[in-house]
């Protein structure tokens, strides 16, 4: 499922031809995907200037002038395709090219924006993807958002806030990282990247960040200052996670070939000197990727 990166690249790509278009019309070619869609969905954000795009953890907000925003999740597969002026592209950075293909097609902007009309199209092969619609006030109060944790690029997460939630806590640091209360959005390949970059084994307990007496570790400042330099990097790269996903403008990203631990079983570790292979390991359902030398 697409990171945070890939969701924040989506959205840039997306907000020059969406914000301050108006949609004229929203077609939504079946009655759900990964759940329906919201009641007169189509009716309430018909004839409504779209104020901005942003996001929240993996979820692509898009605010309408009436108050209300369309909350998206792209799932496993989905991505927006945007047609104007005779092209199609998709936003995003994927490793292989997006389905285009229009049978999984399931929503239709039609826009009036300051450069003419477009369209932008979801498709989702899979439909794991969703969309609802909520008021911009309430947002905060939805189950998909009422408990998550601070954005791992902002300025709520530091290691302060990280001593407070991982004290007297076993489980391993890996799993405790991945736990959207605790941080929104922070996925399984930057987890893996951020503890091999910090030298953290993913199988120590969370709390062995901290000393018996409760004070932090050197460890801790610098597992935040690696967590939100390689989602910065990520981002700069135009996401990286999924096998299909590509930038706008048709090329692939960067950061995937970058990536020190993720995918690379059996491969020699990159840190200087170490000469050992990266392990991959189950953690939680998910493949943990680390190396046994340099991380302790």
């Amino acid at each position: 499922m697409p990171e945070l990166p890939e969701v924040e690249t989506v959205r840039r790509g997306l907000a020059p031809v969406m914000e301050q278009a108006i949609i004229t019309r929203l077609v939504l070619r079946r009655p759900d995907m990964r759940f329906p869609f919201p009641a007169d969905f189509a009716m309430n954000v018909a004839g409504q200037r779209i104020i901005s795009l942003s996001r929240r953890a993996k979820y692509l907000l898009i605010d309408l002038e009436n108050g209300l925003t369309i909350v998206s999740h792209l799932g496993m597969s989905g991505s927006f395709r945007i047609e104007a002026g005779g092209t199609a592209d998709v936003p995003g950075d994927f490793l292989m090219e997006r389905s285009k293909d229009e049978k999984h097609d399931h929503v239709i902007f039609h826009l009036e924006g300051p450069s003419g009309p477009s369209r932008v199209i979801y498709n989702d092969p899979r439909r794991f993807g969703f969309m609802d619609l909520a008021p911009r006030s309430e947002l905060a109060t939805l189950p998909a958002f009422r408990d998550l944790g601070p954005e791992p690029v902002g300025n709520s997460l530091d290691a302060e806030y990280l001593a407070t939630r991982f004290a007297g806590k076993a489980q391993p640091i890996k799993l405790a990282l991945l736990d959207q209360k605790v941080i929104a959005g922070l996925g399984n390949i930057y987890v893996c990247e951020a503890l091999w970059r910090t030298g953290i084994s993913p199988l120590r307990p969370a709390s062995s960040l901290l000393t018996k007496t409760g004070r932090m570790k050197k460890e801790l400042p610098a597992l935040v200052d690696a967590i939100r330099q390689v989602i910065a990097d990520a981002i700069a790269a135009g996401g990286s996670s999924l096998r299909d996903h590509i930038q706008t403008d048709g090329s692939l990203g960067y950061f995937q070939h970058s990536f020190k631990v993720y995918d690379r079983e059996g491969e020699a570790c990159l840190s200087p000197g170490c000469g050992a292979t990266i392990q991959r390991i189950t953690q939680g359902g998910r493949s943990t990727f680390y190396c046994a030398r340099c991380q302790t």
